[in-house]
């Protein structure tokens, strides 16, 4: 995968990608990363995918390399710069995967420009409605801290280094005054619900009613992982979303 750097919106963002892939006409791949973090916890998913599909990993304003604007942008902010990034790789219509905080951005995207989407992918979606308050979030997030694989931390400290504590905090503020099931419901891609087993953030009555909730959505949870599974599980959920976009090839 490689590195590249555009301006969008006025904003100089970072994104890495994969090669070209050995299927042709599979369609784009947009890995949308959370909130405290950025490109590199997804790069295991993308190297995965990237040999059937093209995938794009931007790093969201803030995060990452990306440039790091003076205050911390909302959820509506996030998704008109996601939608610009989409302009100026002149993006058909996308797989979307949002894990996290990015499944929010993701899920007001796809509900508000469904002509970007073509097939959804929430992953770990927050917030759960019975812990949506920074004290429930933070509580959840350090249950999860107990469930992942070590060698994760180095790449977690330098995410949340990079973004400055202050943004993390400030961004878990607004993901905790998002109601992400007005968006949920008026979602009209198809849809993967994705989820590790053992994931406390996204508890199991959580990601059912997220599924319930969007129109054509299904549920996928994947044994063993917690929060993180995108990068713990690389396999097995490169290999739900090439499922996922199977039936959108015939259309």
């Amino acid at each position: 995968m490689t590195s590249e750097f555009r301006l969008v919106d006025g904003l100089r963002t970072h994104t890495r990608r994969s090669a070209d892939p050995t299927v042709p006409g599979a369609p784009p791949v947009v890995l949308v990363h959370g909130l405290a973090v950025s490109h590199r916890y997804l790069t295991p998913l993308a190297e995965t995918l990237g040999t059937t599909h093209p995938v794009y990993v931007p790093d969201l304003p803030g995060f990452g390399l990306s440039a790091h604007p003076g205050h911390s942008y909302d959820l509506r902010q996030h998704v008109a710069h996601l939608l610009a990034w989409l302009d100026a790789y002149r993006m058909p219509p996308v797989c979307l995967v949002g894990h996290s905080f990015g499944a929010e951005v993701a899920a007001a995207l796809a509900a508000d420009h469904p002509g970007a989407v073509r097939a959804l992918v929430l992953a770990g979606p927050t917030s759960d409605p019975t812990a949506r308050s920074r004290r429930g979030l933070v509580g959840r997030w350090l249950v999860d801290s107990l469930r992942e694989t070590p060698w994760q931390v180095p790449i977690l400290v330098r995410d949340v280094l990079d973004a400055r504590p202050w943004r993390v905090a400030a961004t878990i503020a607004h993901s905790v005054h998002n109601a992400v099931e007005e968006d949920l419901v008026r979602i009209a891609a198809p849809t993967l619900v994705l989820a590790g087993e053992r994931d406390p953030i996204v508890p199991p009555r959580w990601r059912a009613q997220v599924t319930r909730l969007v129109p054509d959505a299904r549920l996928v949870t994947v044994p063993g992982a917690a929060h993180n599974v995108l990068t713990t599980a690389p396999g097995p959920v490169a290999g739900a979303i090439r499922d996922l976009l199977v039936p959108t090839l015939a259309r």
